[in-house]
């Protein structure tokens, strides 16, 4: 990821105080520069990775959270977000999200449009988008 979108995500996600990042895989830069932010961060993948310790991770399916009882770690977030985010678990995360009463922010793997509605917010030469059907997170 170029550091200026990793910057302007920083900027614009730290305005939460807790936020869990959807499929953070080997792309840590983004969260880790939340943390230093003082944000409270969770990172959630399906399979196992290694990251920093100030921030928490959890391995966990959105997919199959979006219809489970617990909401697990996404309980209790102001915002969900997700980076290059495949248009298979668009609806999937947003589900999450709206149960959890969290905003949903996620950039696409630049060639798909969103499958869900949607405001478009530019950012440092991307987009991202903000899912419209889901409620606005509680800002720290």
């Amino acid at each position: 990821m170029r550091n200026s979108l990793c910057n302007a995500l920083v900027d614009r996600l730290s305005e939460y105080e807790r936020v869990v990042e959807v499929g953070i895989g080997r792309q840590p830069g983004v969260a880790a520069g939340l943390a230093e932010q003082g944000v409270d961060v969770v990172a959630v993948d399906v399979y196992e990775v290694s990251i920093q310790e100030d921030i928490e991770f959890v391995r966990d399916d959105v997919v199959a959270r979006a219809d489970a009882n617990d909401l697990g770690p996404y309980a209790g977030v102001d915002a969900i977000y997700a980076l290059n985010l495949p248009i298979e678990l668009h609806r999937s995360a947003a589900r999450v999200a709206r149960r959890a009463g969290a905003e949903f922010l996620f950039t696409t793997l630049g060639y798909d449009e969103p499958s869900i509605p949607v405001r478009r917010e530019p950012l440092a030469e991307d987009t991202l988008f903000v899912a419209t059907d889901v409620p606005r997170g509680r800002r720290g």
